[in-house]
Formats: C-alpha cells, structure tokens, sequence
C-alpha cells in the first residue's frame, strides 16, 4: 500500500497528489494508492492515517509519501510503524509556521471550510520527531527555492537519508512530474531490512 499525505490545507486534489495517482495508474498499481482527504485536527489525521495502515491485507508492505505537513505526518508514521517514507518539502517543525494561520479559511482546492484550531498547535507538538531513527527507510525530497520552508532545515533532520535536493523550484515543486518516478521507485522497492 500507497499512502499519499497532503499538505496543510491541501486535498487529494493536490498537483502531487494528482501526478501520483496518474503515475501509479500507468504502472498498472492504482489499486494499491490511498489518499485520504485529512482532517485539521494533527490528532484525527493521524487516527485516520493508523486505521488506513491497519486496514491493509496482511503482509502488505506500506510505504508513505507526505508533502509539506504530509512530510511531518509521514515521518511521525514511518517511526511508528517501521515504514519508508518519501518526504517532499517536509514541514520539520510546523510549529513555528501555523500559529500563524490559526482561525477558518478554505482549502486550497475548494470552497469548503477549513479551521485551524489553537489546540491543534499542541497536537502538533505531541507529534515531533526529534530524530529519525533508520534513515535509509526516507527519502527527502527538498527543493532550495522553497518559499514556505527553508530546505537546510529539512536536509538536516534527514540526515543520513537518501536526499534529492532541487536546486530552484518551489514549494508546490511544479516541476514533480519530472520526479515522481524517482519517489515511486523508492517507495515500491522490496524493503532492505
């Protein structure tokens, strides 16, 4: 299994997502893709992700791809559960980013409402991964043009991993479909351990 994590305020309507699923369905693998549609709530996204992981057939491996607050998500998974992960632009400590965008909006990839709570941010916090353990289970995916978050700090919390740093791009990386076979092939590989 396939699990694709959006990023914050984001949807399985995302760009990446989207090229993901293309990709995956011309592997003749699209079955084996899930994108759940996340809650705000840190808490209830992760419950959601468990069941979703849990839900697998037995002796399936699984593998996460996250991006952005996917990216912090996707490693307090691949912790847990002794996953790969491919981690794209990951959000490293989202703590210092969302305090800011506590309050309602919408999502990115439609009109319907999307609040972000204050006692999110504590969520936030009972799910930092202060180091990674096994670093060949991740793969980071970072690009230097990031203008939301600061790719140094994402190499360096990833160190030791495999890491494929885009000189220029963007946060959304617009460029992913020249990518995604390399972040498919990491995450469809027989696991080395």
């Amino acid at each position: 299994m396939l699990l694709y994590l959006h990023g914050f305020r984001s949807s399985p309507l995302s760009f990446k997502a989207r090229v993901v699923a293309q990709r995956m369905a011309a592997r003749g693998r699209a079955e084996e893709l899930v994108c759940p549609q996340l809650p705000a709530s840190p808490k209830a996204a992760m419950e959601l992700a468990l069941g979703v992981a849990a839900g697998r057939p037995e002796g399936e491996d699984l593998a996460i791809i996250g991006s952005s607050l996917g990216g912090f998500y996707a490693t307090w998974l691949a912790e847990r559960l002794g996953c790969r992960a491919v981690l794209i632009n990951p959000a490293v400590d989202p703590l210092r980013n969302l305090e800011q965008h506590v309050g309602v909006t919408t999502e990115y990839h439609s009109d319907k409402p999307f609040e972000f709570k204050r006692e999110y941010i504590e969520e936030l916090r009972d799910l930092k991964v202060a180091h990674i353990t096994r670093p060949e289970r991740y793969f980071l995916l970072a690009a230097t043009g990031d203008e939301v978050l600061d790719y140094r700090d994402m190499v360096a919390h990833y160190a030791g991993a495999r890491q494929h740093v885009i000189e220029g791009s963007d946060h959304a990386i617009s460029e992913f479909p020249e990518y995604v076979d390399e972040v498919l092939d990491f995450c469809l590989a027989p696991p080395c351990w």
